[in-house]
């Protein structure tokens, strides 16, 4: 047997976690040389590298990108990101923002090279979340702004440009060129993916993001009372309708356990994003306990992926981010196939 079918029937006996599937069911680049994974799983990569190892191939070698997933529309500014995921929400005060920041280190923790943007215009919470509040961007030619770095995340909001007693009150075009601005005018560096934390509803910055910026995938956040379903639903609409893939839903706020009896309580109600999810079409991509540490962490600028990567909170975070890669990696294969069967 040659090395590249030795590597094959290998690859036949590993199960990829999430999916279930052989890996030989998944889109892999594999040669004599070397196997590349569509997205980011250390723990996948640990088994695939000690199997080969065991096989005697420990020559081959075992690496992860993102698909190149941004199209044509892409500024020059934005081609060196390979995908770009937008956070949205119906409403305000499910936590979007604590959800994109953790998903943003979750993916860098799986060893993906990550960008975050706050794009919510009127609220930018991203300075604060990740300890930089006191800081702003700097344009190295007087004209483009150098992403600030922080927890190893390329990062850009509105609020490292504005006084943070300012008010952005402005009309929709207007935000809506703000937001333009902060996406092409950012020296970004080569990115597996861009994290995008929008404002929440579907108004003009979340159309104008959808309609001008190649958005690859979005994650709906919800939490499971009806009243945020029904925005939540909406949101999952919008994107619909302007032709963005939602690659699931992340529920919340799910449920809180007693620190004294441990108990979980489902205080905003039981299985909602389950419901929405299946109701679009779309899976779960996990559920975010009501825990006090996730708050405490933002508000010290040190979100909880970054403080305690194996804290119960970060695990369930990172396994969210596994599952939009996969999720990312399994849409473009199916796109490629299509763009090949049309023609």
């Amino acid at each position: 047997m040659d090395r590249l079918s030795q590597l094959q029937a290998l690859l036949a006996t590993v199960t990829e976690p999430l999916s279930g599937l052989p890996l030989t069911a998944l889109p892999l680049t594999v040669s004599s040389e070397c196997i590349t994974l569509g997205y980011f799983n250390q723990a996948l990569v640990a088994e695939l590298r000690s199997r080969l190892d065991a096989a005697g191939l420990a020559t081959v070698a075992v690496r992860s990108h993102a698909p190149a997933c941004v199209d044509g529309r892409a500024t020059e500014r934005l081609r060196p990101v390979r995908a770009i995921i937008a956070v949205a929400s119906g409403k305000g005060g499910v936590g979007k923002s604590a959800t994109a920041v953790n998903l943003a280190l979750a993916l860098k923790a799986e060893g993906a090279r990550v960008g975050l943007l706050d794009a919510d215009i009127y609220g930018p919470s991203l300075p604060i979340m990740v300890g930089k509040s006191d800081e702003r961007v700097h344009s190295p030619d007087g004209t483009l702004m150098a992403p600030l770095y922080a927890h190893g995340l390329a990062c850009n909001s509105l609020g490292f440009l504005m006084d943070p007693q300012e008010a952005a009150v402005w009309r929709g075009p207007m935000a809506s060129a703000a937001l333009k601005q902060l996406f092409n005018d950012t020296l970004w560096p080569e990115l597996d993916y861009l994290v995008v934390d929008l404002p929440p509803g579907t108004g003009d910055i979340p159309l104008t993001l959808a309609q001008a910026v190649p958005v690859s995938t979005a994650v709906v956040v919800t939490t499971p009372q009806n009243l945020a379903l029904a925005d939540a639903r909406r949101g999952v609409a919008m994107f619909t309708k302007v032709h963005v893939p939602v690659c699931g839903v992340v529920e919340n706020m799910s449920y809180f356990v007693c620190g004294h009896c441990g108990t979980a309580s489902a205080i905003f109600g039981d299985a909602g994003g389950a419901r929405l999810a299946a109701e679009c079409g779309v899976p779960v991509l996990g559920q975010i306990p009501l825990d006090p540490t996730i708050r405490a962490d933002a508000d010290g600028g040190l979100p909880t992926v970054a403080r305690d990567p194996d804290h119960p909170v970060s695990r369930i975070y990172r396994t969210i981010g596994q599952r939009v890669g996969l999720a990312l990696w399994q849409q473009q294969a199916a796109a490629s196939t299509l763009a090949i069967a049309i023609d």
